[in-house]
């Protein structure tokens, strides 16, 4: 594990430091940023996130799918989970905290907005982040990876419809065509140029140039991730400090939801008889969030400075420290699927 994955946290929670300060001493700059948007779709956040997602993106080998015969509940677990299970939770959880517990607190608009956030990254299962999660509990590395294929793969055709209707519960008027240029854009467009890449550059005895390309890939994606951060938490500076409660709030449901989608999840892979090491990362993929998906569809759809692009922001903030103490129970408890 290099030095990057094992101090995740740490970098997370400096560029987040660095966002806010930044947001504050120079709103100007930020400013300018916000107004790059071409289609509601903003400029620099696009070509960041795709320096995340790309690498990502390379490392899918089709060829392995054929292999997931051999092993098929934990891709029906992962499935489940990440697409009957979870989308509905999450909105349910929204509904419940922002319509009805937390409902005198937050005024109806602002409280359909954070909904709406949290409708998007239930929606976007994981796939970047997650084969640091499945390292981290030596999981299956090419069972991991087929199940981040076969994922993929839906999340073009089910993506868009699942969060237009859960969206449309929700009393808002679904911009399908952003809607669905997001998708493109964040997912079926890297997704083909990675499989270009692989295919260029696998010469079909081994994947020396490939791991070599990714190798070099690593640090732009580390200063694609850092950097989506840093400027998320830029934009909603002010927010962050004049609100912090509002933090706390929509931090609440998403720990929830968070926690007790890995508890169904080990429970059932528990039941299922997996091994642990197709168990720990079939739960982590169906817990953590595609949350640069999430965030870059909740920006063209509501704008930087929304209550959905808050909330995507509040998932990257609790997600990676609770990711980190699920990796470290998966990893205590590996005796129980002994």
């Amino acid at each position: 594990m290099g030095l990057f994955e094992r101090y995740l946290s740490v970098w997370v929670a400096l560029a987040i430091g660095v966002g806010v300060m930044a947001g504050l001493l120079v709103p100007k700059v930020f400013a300018v940023i916000a107004q790059l948007e071409y289609a509601h779709v903003n400029i620099v956040i696009a070509g960041l996130i795709w320096l995340m997602i790309y690498p990502m993106m390379v490392q899918i080998d089709f060829g392995s799918i054929k292999d997931v015969g051999k092993k098929p509940q934990g891709l029906v677990l992962t499935l489940i989970i990440n697409w009957l299970i979870k989308p509905f939770s999450m909105a349910f959880l929204g509904w419940l905290f922002f319509k009805v517990l937390f409902a005198t607190w937050v005024d109806p608009q602002t409280a359909t907005e954070y909904i709406a956030g949290m409708i998007l990254l239930g929606v976007a299962p994981c796939t970047a982040m997650v084969f640091v999660w499945s390292q981290m509990t030596k999981g299956d590395a090419n069972y991991t990876l087929v199940q981040v294929s076969i994922n993929d793969i839906i999340m073009i055709f089910a993506f868009a419809p699942i969060a237009g209707l859960l969206l449309g519960a929700t009393d808002i008027t679904v911009p399908w065509d952003t809607l669905l240029l997001s998708v493109v854009l964040y997912v079926l467009v890297p997704l083909v140029a990675g499989v270009l890449t692989r295919k260029r550059l696998n010469n079909g005895k081994d994947n020396s140039k490939i791991n070599g390309f990714l190798a070099k890939m690593k640090p732009w994606s580390i200063i694609g991730l850092l950097s989506t951060v840093a400027l998320l938490f830029g934009f909603q500076a002010e927010t962050i400090l004049s609100k912090p409660e509002a933090i706390g709030l929509i931090a609440i449901p998403l720990l929830i939801q968070t926690y007790g989608i890995f508890a169904v999840g080990y429970y059932l892979a528990k039941r299922m008889q997996l091994p642990h090491n197709v168990a720990a990362p079939a739960c982590m993929i169906g817990t953590s969030n595609f949350f640069e998906l999430a965030v870059a569809v909740a920006i063209s759809l509501f704008g930087l400075h929304s209550g959905a692009a808050l909330a995507t922001v509040v998932g990257v903030l609790v997600e990676v420290p609770v990711m980190l103490s699920l990796v470290w129970f998966a990893n205590r408890t590996r005796h129980w699927f002994d």
